[in-house]
């Protein structure tokens, strides 16, 4: 099994990028993970939000398999005590064999036709960060769960 998770965007905030190279190198430990970062869609001022969803959209599906658990981090989708997620995560990577892709989708979210072939959706919090911020926190939360699940003295309750 696989976990990728797939943004729109390259991470570029340097704060950014050394928070996920930290749990990069520690999720390995885990479980294979990857980060795939889908282009940004250049001179989009002449495009609408609902274009630029679309557009994104297609790029988002063109590296997704059919196999694929998809799940989108989407403000509107479930939320999870540290404890909760890692128990979603341990079903799924001890029951399925399925790789699972997580997606953050782009300023305006998703496409209808992203949300279609999503599996699940999961929000990490009621409030909303930027993009760039979502993935280091992603990448803690998915090395907090692997530390839950495996008992180690990482996430205190």
């Amino acid at each position: 099994m696989k976990i990728t998770l797939l943004t729109v965007g390259k991470t570029d905030r340097d704060w950014v990028r050394q928070g996920l190279e930290i749990y990069l190198s520690r999720l390995r430990h885990y479980i294979n993970f990857s980060i795939v970062e889908i282009p940004e869609l250049k001179n989009v001022s002449a495009f609408t939000k609902d274009q630029i969803k679309i557009k994104e959209g297609t790029l988002i599906l063109k590296n997704i398999r059919p196999d694929d658990e998809v799940i989108l981090l989407d403000e509107h989708g479930r939320e999870f005590r540290s404890v909760e997620f890692a128990s979603f995560l341990r079903e799924r990577t001890d029951y399925a064999s399925r790789d699972m892709v997580f997606v953050i989708g782009g300023a305006y979210g998703f496409s209808q036709e992203v949300y279609q072939r999503a599996n699940s959706k999961i929000s990490l919090s009621k409030m909303t960060f930027s993009h760039q911020m979502v993935r280091a926190i992603f990448a803690e939360q998915l090395y907090r769960a692997f530390t839950i699940i495996r008992g180690e003295p990482y996430h205190h309750e």
